[in-house]
């Protein structure tokens, strides 16, 4: 009744979710760092007085978890104990934190921070922690002389751990999809589909129950039902997970039409968002021909700045030191330094950038391909980063590069030179050069600066942008009427880059016959349009890629902070433009 009420104050658009004690969902686990304490008894209130500070306590906690701990009361006895888990046996002062032999360093990490929150929680941080491991109880003498005091001698063997209850991925892929309406003055619920699920199932007049195997399930709320339909969404779900046999801890998820959840958008097809351009890349929307403002910020400040480094996706002021190779006969040749930060779509290069963090030496290995180059060749450049980063004691970071999806620090370190040719190759010296070529150039500064060739037809042409038009007899500069003076400053010295001929710059609408000549003649382009960029609104999402119960599974971590990377699995971090994985002592397998 509460949550209803509370709903209807905040105007209908929380995402509500239903817990149950012992069945948390990660996301309301993930709010909770140091892990959750179920402990017995009620609340203070005015008929009951809870006491802190207080000494003269004797009980064993039962710690189960991973990436979110519980903990939970258990007999204090040898009895409760198994070979998996972590026990911590709190006797007021003291807490004495037995690690099984076969429980892993993030669950007895976890379990430490949780002691260390009941003595600064509860007892003003004055009790001492000692920690037992399981497999080697003899090199901690005086603790395990207190666990004898308190739980007797041990007899037999400890009990195998009970596993983690983890939902079974093939029963959450049996995905169905209900309407549910009251259109005819009773409720009806009718099976509309099963996977692969579409978008357009979902109407705007409706509600609907997606049940996920039964292990979680969602109820949409369409933004044109009735306000009975969504107050009702709850009971509704719940009456459904009755009618099916589910049990009463099913997770229950309230949805509203327009702000779905990554989780529920990820079970269909496809999920496309009005106004989202199509595969990576930034958000764009239409108005008219104008300066399209870029955002401006002083480098210096990465270092002091943290966030802004993360936002900016740059690890320093791109001042570091640059080599390159291309690969050639599947094999590392240097590159000209004169021709760097020239790429030819029918290549592939390694990219080597060295910097200073923390005074030490730092290296991120770049792995660029071309469109247009051969299998073996990428094939060969990701062989050839492995041998790279091994002469470097595997502390590169490796990032592999999309031809015209380069990243922000990879054009920053070109230093305002970074052209990319379509195709051809730069192997030998030899360049494939056609008569005319067309370059698309955009950035205001060194850092942000790159050309990229586009068809030398006039439909390329942008009048937000600056082309540089290079022919057999003259270089054009043609600026369009909503480029800036900076931008036409950096097209200048890209231009001396792409060609030593002579300089001709176009103003848009007063271009020379030869000009239209050398593009097949006049075309339309867009003129009357802009594309003015929008900050991204995509939030990053970490998963955790194990195999430890012998099947390889992705595991999405809710409310991640740094802590959550776990060294024993491989975290992917996926910020929408880029996907980064992180993993330091992971089996060659898993990898």
């Amino acid at each position: 009744m509460y949550v209803t009420q509370l709903d209807d104050h905040l105007g209908g658009g929380p995402t509500q979710y239903r817990e149950t004690q012992g069945n948390e969902s990660p996301e309301f686990k993930s709010y909770f760092k140091s892990g959750i304490l179920y402990k017995k008894g009620g609340v203070a209130s005015g008929f009951k007085h809870v006491e802190t500070n207080v000494y003269n306590i004797r009980r064993l906690l039962h710690v189960k978890g991973k990436k979110n701990v519980s903990a939970k009361e258990v007999d204090v006895s040898w009895s409760s104990f198994n070979r998996g888990d972590v026990f911590l046996l709190d006797l007021g002062k003291v807490i004495v934190q037995w690690n099984a032999p076969r429980s892993n360093r993030t669950e007895r990490l976890k379990a430490l921070l949780l002691a260390k929150d009941i003595s600064s929680r509860e007892r003003g941080g004055r009790v001492q922690v000692g920690i037992v491991d399981g497999d080697e109880e003899d090199q901690h003498p005086e603790l395990m002389k207190i666990m004898t005091a308190v739980l007797g001698e041990r007899k037999g063997e400890l009990k195998e751990a009970e596993p983690d209850q983890r939902a079974d991925q093939l029963q959450k892929a049996n995905i169905r999809l209900y309407h549910v309406s009251d259109n005819t003055g009773s409720l009806m619920v009718q099976e509309v589909a099963t996977r692969p699920l579409t978008q357009d199932l979902l109407k705007h007049e409706d509600c609907f129950i997606l049940d996920q195997g039964g292990v979680t399930i969602f109820m949409w709320k369409g933004k044109s039902a009735s306000k009975e339909e969504k107050r009702a969404g709850m009971n509704r779900a719940l009456g459904f997970t009755k009618a099916k046999g589910y049990p009463s801890s099913t997770n229950v998820v309230l949805l509203n039409d327009g702000a779905e959840s990554a989780i529920f958008k990820q079970l269909f097809k496809k999920w496309t968002v009005k106004g989202q351009t199509q595969g990576l890349g930034k958000k764009y929307s239409v108005g008219k021909i104008a300066k399209v403002e870029q955002t401006k910020f002083n480098v210096t400040e990465l270092h002091a700045r943290p966030e802004l480094a993360a936002q900016q996706r740059m690890v320093d002021d791109a001042s570091g030191k640059v080599e390159v190779w291309r690969i050639e006969e599947n094999e590392l040749a240097p590159v000209a330094q004169r021709t760097y930060g020239q790429f030819y779509g029918g290549d592939c290069y390694l990219v080597l950038y060295t910097y200073m963090k923390n005074v030490r030496p730092a290296y991120i290995l770049y792995m660029w391909q071309g469109r247009h180059a051969s299998q073996g060749e990428i094939a060969a450049s990701a062989f050839q980063a492995v041998n790279l980063d091994n002469q470097y004691n595997d502390e590169a970071v490796q990032v592999r590069v999309v031809m015209n999806k380069e990243p922000r620090h990879f054009q920053a370190i070109f230093k305002g030179k970074l052209i990319i040719f379509e195709g051809g190759t730069g192997r030998g010296g030899q360049v494939e050069e056609g008569p005319v070529r067309l370059f698309q150039v955009r950035g205001t500064t060194e850092l942000n600066t790159k050309a990229t060739e586009v068809p030398a037809r006039a439909s390329s042409l942008n009048s937000n942008d600056i082309f540089v038009l290079r022919t057999e007899q003259t270089t054009y500069l043609w600026c369009g009427k909503g480029c800036s003076g900076d931008e036409r400053e950096m097209a200048k010295s890209v231009a001396n880059d792409l060609s030593k001929r002579e300089k001709q710059t176009v103003l848009e609408g007063q271009e020379p016959t030869e000009f239209w000549a050398a593009l097949g003649g006049r075309a339309p382009y867009a003129s009357d349009k802009r594309f003015q960029e929008e900050e991204c609104e995509y939030d990053p999402r970490l998963f955790e890629c194990s195999n430890q119960t012998g099947r390889f599974i992705i595991t999405e971590v809710s409310d991640f902070s740094q802590e959550d990377l776990d060294e024993d699995d491989i975290m992917l971090l996926d910020t929408w433009e880029e996907v980064r994985f992180f993993a330091i002592s992971v089996p060659q397998q898993l990898l």
